[in-house]
């Protein structure tokens, strides 16, 4: 695992995407600590974090692309495989590679509450609690983009859809309070979900049976309910999507509130797509 974590890093400060990364990330920041905490003079250095939060979608997917989708473009994964380490220390190098990536440039915006604090009053303790969570949602969004990386080898492909996928997260909970305006609607796009997750299931496990009976079994449980009492659903698919969403958690920590359920369920999203990594290179490997 050593031994990937330092090729990885390596490479990556040899790579042009990881100065674009550390670039974008700063600049934002610095932009948005010119609009809120300079012209403003607004001393919640957390509001700047909430203003960058949406250029994750964009940055983190450039960045994850071609962790592992390069390597099955050329062909190098097969000798990842003869080395005498598992399929998960592979991945946990390669995500441990652009942690450090990510956390060089959040060390600098570290240091802004401190130069701000010296020409004013700056809440320390607020600001640092969410520069914490800050990297928290990043290292997860960043598993998230491993995993589609390891899905194929074209990066750009992994690109598009690592931004489709952060975007309508982010997004998530507005577009569920439109399409959800009614119980139908809730349980409609929870049927539509269904069908989605059986695709992902069908798709990594190529166990077609298993993706069906999901599927249908998911349909039939919210159809049963809906017809039993519809009311249940209204409301619902905006709730759901609150509690899914990366984002809308961070959102907490902007307003001053250290909610531990959410790093916990960031820990657990960091988990889960480094598990599905794992997964997916072991299905390529014996295949």
């Amino acid at each position: 695992m050593t031994a990937v974590f330092k090729h990885e890093l390596s490479n990556y400060f040899h790579s042009l995407t990881t100065y674009i990364f550390g670039a974008f990330l700063l600049a934002f920041v610095g932009i948005g600590a010119m609009i809120y905490n300079i012209q403003q003079a607004v001393a919640n250095f957390e509001y700047v974090l909430g203003f960058v939060s949406l250029v994750f979608v964009v940055i983190v997917p450039v960045l994850t692309m071609r962790v592992i989708a390069e390597e099955r473009k050329q062909k190098t994964d097969q000798l990842l495989y003869s080395l005498p380490i598992t399929t998960t220390q592979v991945v946990i190098g390669k995500y441990l590679a652009l942690l450090v990536i990510y956390l060089i440039p959040l060390c600098i915006v570290a240091i802004y509450p401190l130069i701000f604090a010296k020409y004013g009053e700056v809440y320390l303790i607020t600001s640092y609690g969410s520069i914490a969570a800050f990297f928290i949602m990043g290292a997860a969004l960043i598993a998230m983009g491993t995993f589609i990386s390891s899905l194929t080898e074209n990066q750009g492909f992994a690109a598009g859809i690592g931004i489709a996928v952060m975007l309508l997260n982010y997004y998530s909970v507005s577009l569920a309070e439109h399409v959800s305006a009614t119980a139908f609607g809730s349980a409609a796009a929870l049927c539509v979900l269904g069908l989605v997750l059986g695709a992902v299931i069908r798709f990594m496990t190529k166990n077609e049976n298993l993706a069906y009976a999901v599927t249908l079994g998911l349909v039939v449980t919210v159809g049963i309910v809906y017809f039993t009492d519809s009311t249940v659903f209204e409301g619902l698919l905006p709730k759901l999507m609150t509690h899914l969403s990366l984002f809308e958690r961070f959102y907490k920590f902007v307003n001053g509130v250290f909610d531990l359920t959410a790093i916990i369920y960031y820990l657990t999203v960091i988990a889960f797509f480094l598990f599905l990594s794992v997964q997916s290179l072991e299905k390529r490997r014996y295949n």
